[in-house]
């Protein structure tokens, strides 16, 4: 910077241009507030059908996340100016200061331009009679002084706007269309954080430079800013997409075999690097589309780490797909990898995709903990559990479904499948544990009865059960309780089985055979079992809460409401029951101790789908507006919250009448009277917190009989659409 610029500067425009920025802050913060609680809330309590349900829906949804997107980014904006403005003007005063006590010293400080200038003694008559000779060492000593002075607050001013200026245009340039989410205090935290990235780039090129205590340093810093915008986007882009493919490759080739501390430091490695990628991904810079799509373009490029004796290198897609397992990626970036992937894995044929990338590779391992990364489609379908958008993209097409279900008989990809289904069918990203669940869309609902139908084909169908997906089978039943109950009762039963699905009735008439060979199969997993187990009471006990709270959901007396939801109950859990009984299923069954712990250590992820109203249903408005499954905040949800509760509890009890709690398959009648006593249970929480008098024993007897009459019908179900034994 220019001494004449900062000395004579007037910040007046850039302090009009703060105000300005300030106001337009206020004024997005405001129509932040209306889109999300009036535009987003009416759209989200509107029943949405036909083209409406798969485009208006998102189209608002996606314009109220813009209206928060453009107030984080006119926020960070207003706040980076602001701080730019006040260090330039404190500078300037420094400036002037520094000038003024030179000047009073005889002293003359002059822009010689280009961002140079001097310091120098003014001449006087009484200098020339100085018996020395000299202007004097202490004179010389002083200018340099003030020279290192102003050099040093220029230098300092040079920064604060060079710095500022390349953050405002990262921050512009993040998103091609709308704007970005990133978001800053002051021009200090953004320039951090780009300083971070471009140390961390240049480290990255020299990897064998990298001694363990370097990586530490490096994974201390990756791991504070892996979420940050801008310093994930100029890691990426100054390391490069092939420089970023050769880090991890060199990184996992140099430290194959880690154990102990140096195994911790890899794992933190990769994960605070799949995560700081994932961030980058979102980028839409001209700089970030070229690396997204160079990256993709070095799929098939042979990765050799330096040093290494091995004649066959990673593969690219290896590479990036071992960096996929953490982080949530671009939907764009990851329909056009993916669609890469599949088209390669879909040509080698079902039993050909092992071959096709493990063959050969054994001297590849890409990943730090279980597995080797030899398989990109294990990371690629890690990748897309995390982005619910884009694993529902990924299976819409039932070719590409049937394809990679059938490869789980020929890889081990089977439970990372699993989660990516999961995620695509449900709408809630793999481990999320906070996010509402939407209305299953009819793109969701479609994919669902896919996965049902392959299941339940005959000759091999229940074979994908034990292929690792299993308990992603059983959380997604769980997830579709209510269109699934409404399959089972038939026409006409919405009133009593509530849902904001935008097909409830996809599964009705002939495909209710899937819906039975699906549930049949998946019990003969502990983990599956145990999810629909869960979902069914979940599901059971926030019906009667709802139904007990305000009758003019369903017009019919309460009991009918009763003995439906128990039928129900006791329909799906008999054929969870009867299969379970049938032997082909008991042997796939390795002991109930598998089952008791599958159910153990299932209740913690059911506890979050009362809280996130995984079993995707609909109260009605005035018990908390619109909310899917239980109310958060704990209006309602309470009598399925304690559904769960016992059924946790159920692992400590003992005796023959405890039993029945879903501890034990030994006895088929003791299964029936333990639906029997939890559906009890939560109709007589229903009634006492709705202070609805019915006489105990009328209600128990009305869910005695409902429930033994849908665990009849149940038998009939399995009987009617395969062969038992």
């Amino acid at each position: 910077m220019d001494l004449d610029a900062l000395r004579h500067g007037n910040f007046a425009k850039l302090g009009e241009a703060v105000t300005d920025w300030e106001q337009m802050t206020k004024k997005l913060a405001e129509l932040e507030k209306d889109a999300e609680d009036n535009l987003k809330a009416k759209a989200d309590k509107a029943k949405w059908a036909g083209v409406n349900a798969t485009v208006s829906r998102e189209f608002i949804d996606k314009t109220a996340a813009e209206f928060a997107d453009a107030h984080t980014q006119a926020d960070s904006i207003t706040k980076i100016l602001s701080d730019t403005r006040g260090e330039l003007i404190g500078y300037r005063t420094q400036l002037n200061d520094a000038i003024k006590r030179a000047n009073d010293e005889n002293m003359t400080v002059v822009d010689t331009g280009g961002g140079t200038f001097t310091v120098m003694g003014n001449t006087r008559p009484d200098w020339s009679s100085d018996p020395s000779g000299k202007t004097g060492a202490t004179d010389q000593t002083k200018v340099d002084a003030y020279r290192k002075e102003i050099e040093g607050i220029l230098t300092k001013a040079t920064e604060s706007d060079s710095s500022a200026a390349k953050a405002l245009r990262l921050l512009v340039d993040q998103a091609e269309y709308g704007f970005s989410d990133a978001s800053y205090a002051d021009r200090d935290e953004a320039a951090k954080a780009v300083d971070a990235a471009e140390k961390l780039a240049r480290m990255a090129k020299n990897p064998d430079k990298m001694s363990l205590d370097d990586i530490a340093a490096f994974n201390r810093t990756m791991a504070q800013y892996h979420d940050d915008p801008l310093f994930a986007e100029q890691f990426a882009k100054n390391l490069g997409a092939k420089g970023t493919l050769r880090f991890w490759n060199a990184m996992a080739s140099r430290h194959a075999g880690a154990r102990g501390s140096e195994l911790d430091t890899m794992k933190d490695l990769q994960t605070n690097l799949g995560l700081t990628l994932a961030t980058a991904s979102f980028s839409d810079s001209d700089a970030m589309q070229h690396w997204k799509n160079d990256l993709i373009a070095e799929r098939n490029t042979s990765f050799h780490a330096a040093g290494s004796s091995n004649a066959v290198g990673a593969l690219g897609a290896q590479v990036i797909s071992s960096l996929m397992h953490q982080g949530q990626f671009d939907t764009e970036f990851l329909d056009d990898y993916r669609e890469k992937l599949f088209k390669a894995d879909k040509a080698a044929g079902d039993s050909g995709t092992h071959d096709l990338w493990t063959k050969d590779y054994d001297s590849v391992d890409l990943v730090f903990g279980d597995g080797n990364g030899r398989d990109p489609l294990e990371g690629l379908f890690d990748g897309l559990s995390h982005n619910p958008e884009a694993a529902e993209h990924a299976f819409a097409s039932k070719s590409d479904l049937d394809h990679m279900l059938g490869t789980t008989r020929f890889t081990d990809r089977g439970a990372s499948l699993g989660r990516a289904l999961e995620s695509a069918v449900t709408g809630i990203a793999d481990g999320d544990t906070s996010s509402m669940a939407p209305p299953h869309s009819a793109a969701q609902v479609k994919i669902m009865g896919n996965i049902m139908s392959a299941v339940a084909q005959p000759g091999g169908g229940a074979d994908l059960v034990t292929k690792g997906l299993g308990e992603s089978f059983g959380d997604m039943a769980a997830a579709y309780m209510p269109e699934i109950s409404q399959a089972l009762a038939g026409p006409d039963s919405n009133a009593l089985f509530l849902t904001n699905s935008e097909a409830p009735d996809a599964f009705h008439g002939k495909r209710v055979p899937d819906v039975v060979r699906f549930l049949s199969a998946t019990s003969a997993d502990p983990a599956g079992r145990a999810g629909i187990v869960y979902g069914e009471s979940i599901y059971t006990g926030s019906l009667l809460e709802s139904h007990l709270f305000d009758p003019s959901l369903f017009d019919g007396p309460r009991d009918q409401v009763i003995t439906g939801i128990s039928k129900n109950a006791g329909v799906i859990e008999g054929i969870v029951g009867h299969s379970v009984a049938d032997g082909e299923v008991r042997a796939a069954v390795d002991g109930e101790t598998d089952y008791n712990n599958a159910l153990k250590e299932k209740g913690d992820a059911a506890k979050t789908w009362v809280t996130i109203a995984f079993t995707g249903w609909r109260l009605p408005e005035h018990l908390g507006g619109e909310a899917m499954g239980s109310i958060v905040g704990g209006a309602a949800g309470a009598v399925a919250g304690g559904a769960v509760d016992r059924l946790i509890e159920a692992q400590q009890m003992h005796g023959a009448k405890d039993q029945g709690l879903y501890t034990s398959a030994q006895d088929l009648y003791g299964m029936r009277d333990s639906v029997n006593q939890q559906t009890q249970c939560s109709t007589a929480d229903a009634l006492a917190r709705h202070h609805v008098h019915l006489p105990k024993d009328g209600s128990n007897g009305l869910v005695r009989d409902a429930v033994n009459a849908g665990w009849d019908a149940s038998s009939d179900y399995l009987s009617n659409t395969k062969e038992r034994p």
